[in-house]
């Protein structure tokens, strides 16, 4: 059942469009942050995924042109092989997708850590990262919403439960 505090007004839930907005870019910004773990060249794709997420936050696209993008994204995770890169690029897509579900954005945070974890590395100072850049008004309900999903985080695998 999706938590209805991070659900949008125009599909029923309590969030509005200025908080949206907050969301998708707190969302970018987690994925961008662990883009380099994607290994070089990182895929145009996944670049231009981030534009659109920003570009839709600002106002300047349809949900439409950023569900395309996220489509782009996860076509990256799917033709990657490294464990890390998958997870980079489904943290882009997911960020991405936050402009058609707002919930999308705690998926892309995930996948965020996730990726350092393939990489071989802790997520914990990245989850303290990731929390210091939520805006104020939203900190409490990511953080709760988050808490209240089922996400497992160990250092030898990451899994949706």
């Amino acid at each position: 059942m999706r938590d209805q505090r991070i659900v949008t007004i125009q599909r029923g839930g309590l969030l509005g469009n200025e908080q949206h907005c907050q969301l998708i870019t707190w969302a970018t910004d987690c994925a961008e942050h662990v883009l380099p773990l994607f290994g070089e060249p990182i895929d145009i794709r996944l670049l231009e995924a981030i534009q659109t997420a920003r570009a839709w936050a600002r106002g300047e696209i349809p949900v439409g042109q950023a569900q395309k993008a996220s489509l782009q994204s996860h076509a990256v995770a799917r033709e990657s092989v490294n464990p890390a890169a998958i997870a980079v690029a489904r943290a882009v897509g997911q960020a991405v997708a936050t402009a058609h579900k707002a919930d999308h954005s705690i998926n892309s945070a995930w996948y965020a850590l996730k990726a350092l974890i393939a990489a071989g590395k802790s997520p914990d100072a990245e989850r303290i990262w990731q929390n210091d850049q939520l805006p104020l008004e939203l900190r409490e309900l990511v953080l709760s919403a988050r808490n209240g999903r089922r996400f497992q985080l160990d250092s030898n695998e990451s899994k949706l439960q």
